[in-house]
């Protein structure tokens, strides 16, 4: 017997952790930008962008197949750095020991240019 897929929740996961990613890689990029995101706040802002990551790991195919699907619609970092996460390279990874350059550099040149 399979088990339901729940395919908003999954878009919510996908959606969120997209979010998640540029609000933490903005603070790291500028960190005097916002006062209000102490170490805390940048403690839990990390878990939850691994929880949706998880969620979406759960899932397998069906959460990668979420995450294709809203990259292609908006072919952005946070939708790319997503995708990229659940790939089965990624499956141990976690946002703590991500090599911030390199993923960078990633989302830079597998984006498409701006026009």
């Amino acid at each position: 017997m399979s088990v339901p897929v729940l395919k908003d929740i999954l878009r919510q996961h996908a959606e969120e952790a997209a979010h998640l990613w540029c609000v933490y890689d903005w603070h790291l990029l500028h960190p005097d930008e916002n006062p209000d995101m102490d170490e805390e706040r940048l403690a839990r802002l990390v878990d939850r962008l691994n929880a949706h990551l998880d969620g979406l790991r759960v899932a397998g195919k069906h959460g990668q197949r979420i995450a294709q699907d809203r990259y292609e619609e908006f072919p952005e970092a946070g939708e790319l750095f997503v995708l990229r996460m659940l790939q089965p390279a990624a499956a141990k990874m976690t946002v703590e020991t991500l090599d911030l350059d390199a993923v960078r550099n990633y989302l830079a040149s597998k984006l498409p240019s701006a026009s």
